[in-house]
């Protein structure tokens, strides 16, 4: 089940390797990273000598009813079918609260764009379009 701190990242040929990491599919092209959190892998990224950005922008879906892992996972898909215009490779999931309004629950999951690379100055989104072609063109 996805979890506040969970980070997805695109499936990228040598990326666990490069890292340590393990993973599992989650949706689509997008890996559930096995990481305690955000800062730990931010620590074991900057080792290896590359950069892992936060954007600032928050990434919100709503849903009606109680938390559940199918829920979850289906307003995840949401949140992913929102940040793929921007081509960054990582997401981290900041937020699940459940709520009332009216007496009537929901739950909202907010998520952040997150994007790994050397460079220490983020690239333009055509670079990362070309590069993520790249990685699809490498996975074959």
């Amino acid at each position: 089940m996805i979890q506040v701190g969970a980070i997805l990242m695109k499936e990228w040929p040598g990326i666990t390797q490069l890292l340590g990491l393990e993973s599992e599919p989650c949706s689509g092209e997008w890996s559930l990273l096995q990481v305690l959190d955000s800062f730990a892998f931010d620590r074991k990224i900057h080792a290896a000598g590359w950069n892992f950005f936060f954007m600032a922008p928050e990434i919100k879906v709503m849903f009606f009813g109680s938390i559940g892992a199918a829920k979850v996972q289906n307003a995840l898909k949401r949140i992913l079918a929102k940040v793929k215009q921007q081509q960054f490779n990582g997401l981290e999931v900041t937020e699940i609260v459940a709520r009332r309004f009216l007496g009537v629950p929901y739950v909202s999951v907010s998520a952040h764009s997150r994007h790994m690379q050397e460079s220490c100055y983020l690239d333009s989104a055509e670079a990362r379009q070309t590069y993520q072609r790249s990685a699809e063109w490498a996975r074959g």
